[in-house]
């Protein structure tokens, strides 16, 4: 088991062998679970790939549509 010690300000730092484990990086947010009087930590998934798909569009446009709009609005 991989242990840390709380600071004054309630931080605790994440071994460097668990932040490889999941993934965590600088600038990474985390999630926490207590679940049976136990504190889990999970990853949480914060780039724009993750929200793929979780907004539907109720007209679809072409991509000329799109440029020839950006184009137009760019010019004002």
């Amino acid at each position: 088991m991989q242990t840390s010690t709380l600071t004054t300000k309630g931080q605790v730092t994440i071994p460097v062998e668990l932040r490889k484990r999941l993934g965590l990086h600088p600038g990474d947010q985390v999630g926490f679970l207590v679940e049976d009087g136990e504190v889990r930590l999970v990853r949480r998934e914060r780039r724009v790939e993750a929200a793929f798909g979780i907004c539907k569009a109720k007209v679809s446009v072409a991509d000329e549509e799109m440029e020839e709009a950006i184009r137009s609005r760019a010019g004002k």
